[in-house]
């Protein structure tokens, strides 16, 4: 099946792809630190700590030898389109060795809207009356059909839109719902920054994903409460803390 997909303008080439254990390497980069947020496993899940109100980036790395579709949703939410996400829609697309950050909600082939820590009931997804699957990003892979398959494959749009927000009052209904859990954080809106595109064809090999990649997320607090990042040692005090030796005068008045 043909797949309107994008090309990152600005892709950044890497060295000779090396084994690895996804087609392409999934990484979240704080853009206010510029530190790659560690990853925390448990329970079969891998998690990181986000900070509220520090924008954020997806880096998408593909380790293959062949060009990958890289289908990518925020909060249940695709990233390109402002759909709900699913399997079908449009993705970007790597070649071998490339590796493309993206920052943003994708709003033409020239701008994105910001990936923003949020409290919950700022995040996109619970603004536009899907408060389901706030916290965490997922990316669908797939591979591309050998070249014999191309053969009749018509280019796919280029234009892209972001899908019309639910009626209000459902809207709001479901936002009253996610509201009850206080504390947590998702994605805003944030402010519109500059990001080329171009629109290119991909023909997937399979309908369904060869790999699909989740990272979920919340803020540190909330994952130290969960035992996703270990507590701290408490602290006590100790009656000999200091190092072997005699008593020192006392600072002059």
């Amino acid at each position: 099946m043909p797949t309107r997909a994008l090309l990152a303008a600005a892709l950044l080439a890497c060295g000779a792809a090396h084994a690895h254990a996804s087609l392409v390497e999934v990484t979240v980069e704080d853009r206010v630190t510029g530190q790659t947020l560690p990853l925390y496993s448990h329970r079969g899940e891998r998690w990181i700590a986000g900070t509220p109100g520090n924008r954020y980036s997806v880096s998408l790395t593909n380790r293959s030898r062949g060009r990958v579709l890289a289908v990518l949703s925020v909060d249940g939410v695709n990233a390109i389109t402002g759909q709900t996400a699913a399997w079908d829609q449009p993705g970007y697309v790597l070649g071998p060795g490339e590796r493309a950050e993206i920052r943003g909600w994708r709003k033409t082939e020239q701008r994105v809207a910001a990936f923003e820590l949020t409290a919950l009931t700022d995040s996109y997804a619970v603004r536009t009356g899907r408060p389901e699957h706030v916290g965490v990003i997922g990316v669908a892979l797939f591979r591309e059909a050998p070249p014999l398959a191309l053969s009749q494959v018509a280019p796919g749009a280029a234009a892209t839109r972001d899908e019309p927000a639910p009626p209000a009052a459902q809207a709001e209904g479901r936002a009253d719902t996610a509201a009850r859990a206080a504390g947590r954080i998702g994605t805003g809106h944030g402010r519109s920054e500059t990001s080329y595109v171009q629109s290119t064809r991909f023909e997937r090999a399979q309908p369904n994903p060869d790999q699909v990649l989740a990272i979920r997320y919340d803020s540190r607090a909330n994952l130290v409460a969960m035992g996703v990042i270990p507590s701290p040692p408490a602290w006590r005090p100790e009656p000999f803390p200091g190092s072997l030796g005699f008593v020192p005068d006392p600072p002059r008045p």
